[in-house]
Formats: C-alpha cells, structure tokens, sequence
C-alpha cells in the first residue's frame, strides 16, 4: 500500500514538473520589439537607442506604440514631430493639421476647404501619401545617386530626404544636396534639413510610387 501511495506520488509530482516546463515557453512581448514573419524568413526589428526613447508617446491619454522602420512608423513619428499627431493643431506660421500642411501645399494636393480637412483624419493621410509621392517624382534623380552617402556625418536614405523634403521642400533638399550639406535649410522654429534626414532615415517607403500630379480622392 506505501509502495502504491509513493507511485502515484512520484506520477503526480512529474506532471506538475511536466506542466511547469511547458509554461515556461511561453511567449512574452517585449516593449519596443517587433517580429515580421510575413515571409519565410523572420526579420528583427528593434529600436535603436534614440527610438527606444520614444516607444510609447502619451497624447490627450492615448497611447501610441512604436511600430518600427515601416512606412506607418515613418508617419507616426513624423506626425509626432510636426504636431505631436494633433488633428486639429495650427502653429504660429499657419501650418495645419497631424502633419503641418501650408496651404499651397494642401491646393496642390486638391484640398481647398481648410476647416474640413482640420478635422478629416481620411483627408490628411490621404494628403500626406500624395505629398510623398510627388516630393518623390520631384527627387527621383537624387534619390538613387545621394542614397548611401554620408554628409555632415548622416548617412542618406530616402526615407529621410523625404520626410526633409516636407520641411523644407523638394527644391531645397536638392540645394542642400548638390551643395553637399553646405547649403542648408532652417525652418520658422530652427529645425534643419539635417536633422531630419538623420531623425527620420531609413524607414521603408519604397511601396509609395513617385507621382507629379497626385491628388487626394476625396
């Protein structure tokens, strides 16, 4: 009877041992640290120190996770740094909305009723996307032959010419190119081409096509 009571006591203690081995394995997500398994290969993509300082922005009590070098990651952060992703905001120089819109640049893009469009979140991606993709036709022929150097220390992507290109305008990043970093741009508040092609490079844009005459479908 004591050899049979000690079985099912050595059998029990086995399966809690079992068990307790098996929830070990589970998977727990880490802040900042992404897994793309779109294909058959799995691609890392974790936050280099100065993104891991910005994994999660705390706005009117919204949190807005980090989501890596994709293209809603360059939007997100480039919102952020526009207008700290506020829909409705206009700064002291009457730049408009999540991404700090003139409002030449928002004719050129096929929007004409300012009110409505600070309100329309669908009008203002829409107009971000048409925005990239015609400051992409206008930098079609920098964007290979600069893509991979390095001035003033940051290397070139073309994720980060653009996203100076809505800074500063095509036409200046292509000055500050040819000049090689020498002829800069700085707008209203001090911010220079430079540190945002360093801020936002190498974010994967590559699916928007470049586009002279795009428009927002409204």
């Amino acid at each position: 009877m004591v050899k049979k009571g000690a079985y099912f006591l050595s059998l029990a203690f086995l399966v809690v041992l079992v068990s307790s081995g098996f929830n070990s394995l589970k998977i727990e997500r880490v802040p900042g640290f992404h897994i793309d398994v779109s294909n058959k290969y799995i691609l890392y993509d974790v936050p280099n120190e100065e993104e891991s300082m910005e994994v999660n922005y705390e706005m009117s009590g919204i949190e807005i996770p980090y989501v890596g070098k994709t293209f809603a990651g360059f939007k997100q952060r480039l919102a952020f740094k526009e207008s700290g992703g506020v829909l409705d905001r206009v700064n002291p120089f009457g730049y408009m909305g999540k991404y700090q819109f003139g409002r030449s640049t928002l004719r050129t893009v096929g929007i004409y009723d300012f009110q409505e469009f600070l309100k329309n979140s669908v009008w203002q991606e829409k107009a971000f996307n048409a925005l990239i993709a015609i400051n992409k036709w206008e930098l079609r022929n920098e964007i290979p032959k600069y893509c991979g150097r390095v001035i003033n220390g940051v290397e070139i992507t073309e994720s980060g010419l653009l996203a100076a290109a809505h800074l500063g305008g095509a036409g200046s990043v292509r000055k500050y190119l040819r000049s090689n970093g020498r002829n800069g741009f700085k707008d209203g508040f001090g911010t220079s081409l430079n540190s945002y092609i360093k801020k936002f490079g190498g974010y994967d844009i590559s699916h928007i096509e470049a586009n002279k005459n795009a428009k927002v479908v409204l």
